[in-house]
């Protein structure tokens, strides 16, 4: 199979980790102390996931189109 799956990478500042996760996929999460750790981290669990899916599952992973930064800003009231 040739597919490309996006993850969602963020710096979480309190436990000093990078988070990972590939949201078209259930349970493709991880973390790790660098961005190389995680890259192999998430393809490792990417692998595990689509090794425990049937074809039809694999078949109905959502195709990835963009990603849309929305800003909003915050506007206190009191």
């Amino acid at each position: 199979m040739n597919k490309k799956f996006f993850a969602y990478i963020e710096y979480d500042k309190e436990s000093e980790v990078y988070v990972g996760y590939i949201p078209s996929v259930n349970g493709a999460h991880t973390q790790a102390d660098t961005l190389e750790e995680l890259n192999e981290k998430l393809k490792e669990v990417l692998d595990l996931c689509l090794e425990e899916m049937n074809n039809d599952d694999i078949n109905s992973i959502p195709e990835f189109i963009k990603i849309e930064e929305i800003e909003y800003i915050w506007v206190s009231l009191s």
